[in-house]
C-alpha cells in the first residue's frame, strides 16, 4: 500500500513539473531568463522589506537581473544605508539596474548609487546628497499657555534636541558634528558605489537637486529612460535574449505602511519629533 501512495505522488510531482515547464515553453520564456522588478516608492522608513525581497531574489537561479524602481524623496538615515549595503552585495552576483520615477533625491539617491547602472527620466528630480535635523521648538507656544517642563536627568546632554526649549551654543555644535559625520558618511558611499573621485562628489554634495538630465552630465546616472528601458538594459546586461520575464512580489500595503509611506511628508515627520533623515524637501 505504502509502494502505491509513493508512486501516485512521484507520478503528481512528475506532472506537476511537466505543467510548468509546457506553461514557460507556452510563454516563450526560457528557464533563468527572468528580470526582477524590485519598488522601492516613499518615505524610506523601514528597510526590512526591500532588504528581503533584494536578497530573495539574489539567490533565485532563474533571476539573472534586478532593477529597483526607486522613487522616493529620501527617509531614515540606517535603513537607507542597509537598502545601500544590500544593492552592494547583490551587485556582486547579479546585475542590478536602477530605474528613477519622479524622484530619487538624496536617500533615494544613496541606495541606488551601488547598482550597476541608472537610468533616470530627463525630469527626474534626485541628487540632494545632504543631510538634516529637524527640532521642533514649542518653547514659546509653552510659555503662552503657561505650561513648563521638569527635567531630570543624569547626563549634562541627555535631553539635548528637546523640543521644548531652544538648542545650546555647545549643544548646536555637537549636533552639527553628528550631522557633519553622517554627511561624509554619505559621500563616501556615492564616491564608492559610483566609482567617482571623492572630491568630485564633495563639490557636488551640498544638498543641491539635479534633473535626470544634469545628473547624466555629472555623472551621477547613466543613462536617460524610463522603466522599459531600465528592464531592457538589465537583460541586456545579463545577457538574456529576447524578450524577458519580468516577475515582481505582489504589493501587499498593511495599515503601519499606510502610516510610513502613504502619508504627506508633513505628517510623517512629525513623529518622532527629532530625526536625522537623507531627505529632499521641496
Amino acid at each position: 500500500m505504502k509502494k502505491v501512495l509513493f508512486i501516485l505522488l512521484g507520478l503528481i510531482l512528475v506532472m506537476a513539473f511537466l505543467s510548468l515547464m509546457i506553461a514557460l515553453l507556452h510563454k516563450g520564456v526560457p528557464l533563468g531568463e527572468k528580470v526582477a522588478l524590485v519598488r522601492i516608492e516613499g518615505p524610506i522608513i523601514d528597510s526590512k522589506n526591500a532588504v528581503d525581497e533584494i536578497k530573495d531574489y539574489t539567490k533565485d537561479p532563474s533571476i539573472k537581473a534586478i532593477v529597483l524602481r526607486v522613487d522616493s524623496p529620501g527617509g531614515a538615515v540606517a535603513p537607507s544605508q542597509e537598502i545601500y549595503e544590500e544593492v552592494r552585495k547583490a551587485t556582486a552576483k547579479k546585475k542590478v539596474v536602477v530605474s528613477m520615477g519622479s524622484l530619487a533625491a538624496s536617500g533615494g539617491y544613496y541606495i541606488s548609487s551601488p547598482a550597476s547602472k541608472i537610468v533616470a527620466n530627463p525630469g527626474t528630480l534626485t541628487g540632494s546628497i545632504g543631510v538634516i535635523m529637524e527640532i521642533p521648538n514649542i518653547e514659546g507656544l509653552m510659555n503662552k499657555v503657561g505650561v513648563k517642563t521638569e527635567v531630570i536627568k543624569s547626563g549634562r546632554h541627555k535631553d539635548i534636541a528637546s523640543m521644548f526649549r531652544g538648542i545650546g551654543k555647545e549643544e548646536r555644535v555637537i549636533l552639527q558634528g553628528v550631522l557633519d559625520d553622517v554627511h561624509e558618511q554619505f559621500i563616501k558611499s556615492v564616491a564608492e558605489g559610483r566609482k567617482m573621485v571623492l572630491e568630485d562628489v564633495r563639490k557636488i554634495a551640498d544638498g543641491r537637486i539635479f534633473t535626470g538630465k544634469q545628473a547624466l552630465a555629472i555623472g551621477l546616472v547613466d543613462e536617460l529612460g524610463n522603466l522599459e528601458d531600465a528592464v531592457k538594459a538589465a537583460a541586456k546586461l545579463a545577457g538574456i535574449k529576447g524578450e524577458p520575464e519580468v516577475v515582481s512580489k505582489k504589493e501587499k500595503i498593511s495599515f503601519l505602511e499606510l502610516l510610513r509611506g502613504k502619508f504627506p511628508k508633513e505628517l510623517s515627520d512629525f513623529f518622532p519629533a527629532v530625526k536625522i533623515k537623507y531627505v529632499f524637501s521641496p
